[in-house]
């Protein structure tokens, strides 16, 4: 099927007016002592220039990210096409282009070059949005830490001071001139015993062994006595 061309006006007033500053700019270039294709080359840089920052301003803005950069080599290329169009109006002598103009024009070339390489090479995220995306770091939980009695050494590994409730239930009627010591609880005095030999080389004296133990003086004795301990 074939297609209808539908003219676009404002794609046509959009070619009307690029030729127009093309060829204002393209005489300043000329009058500014750039003949031949180098004055052709500088409304194509300029207009080049101007299209780029602008589609760098959509591409940042897309992204949610600052275009201060480029909104100002946008501004840059604006300002020497709408000069380029002011001066052809009358106000510059063409045929006696100041000095000034001269060196603006000379050192174009230099000027959109170092914009469009900082055009591409801007990077798309900035310090402030790459703090936005960062992932929490999550904290890692606090050791848990074994409190010790008042009496016991610090580099002990030695079984929890508080008997076994059997063990209790064993001690709790009134002891005696000569308690006697249920198998279990002696069992179990000979593994503290045992254990605090293992760890620090030497014996454990009648009161670490009732602190660990936590009975009365007369039973703790007699259990230390049967374990022959100082």
């Amino acid at each position: 099927m074939s297609r209808t061309i539908r003219p676009d006006a404002v794609l046509v007033q959009a070619v009307i007016a690029g030729a127009l500053s093309f060829a204002h700019l393209h005489d300043i270039a000329a009058a500014a002592g750039q003949d031949g294709w180098k004055a052709w080359a500088y409304p194509i840089s300029v207009d080049l220039l101007l299209v780029a920052a602008w589609h760098r301003i959509r591409t940042l803005r897309a992204d949610h990210h600052a275009a201060r950069a480029a909104w100002s080599w946008f501004g840059t290329a604006l300002i020497a096409s709408l000069g380029a169009n002011i001066a052809t109006a009358g106000l510059l002598d063409l045929n006696a282009v100041p000095i000034w103009l001269r060196i603006l024009v000379a050192g174009w070339p230099a000027l959109a070059f170092l914009g469009g390489t900082l055009l591409v090479h801007t990077p798309d995220s900035t310090p402030a949005a790459a703090s936005d995306t960062a992932q929490p770091v999550e904290e890692p939980a606090a050791p848990e830490v074994e409190l010790l009695r008042d009496d016991e050494p610090a580099h002990s590994a030695e079984p929890a001071a508080v008997p076994a409730p059997e063990l209790l239930a064993a001690v709790s009627a009134p002891i005696a001139d000569a308690p006697a010591v249920p198998p279990a609880l002696l069992d179990h005095a000979r593994k503290i015993a045992d254990t605090h030999r293992t760890t620090t080389g030497t014996a454990i004296d009648r009161d670490a062994l009732r602190a660990r133990l936590g009975l009365p003086a007369p039973m703790a004795d007699v259990i230390a006595s049967q374990l022959q301990l100082a």
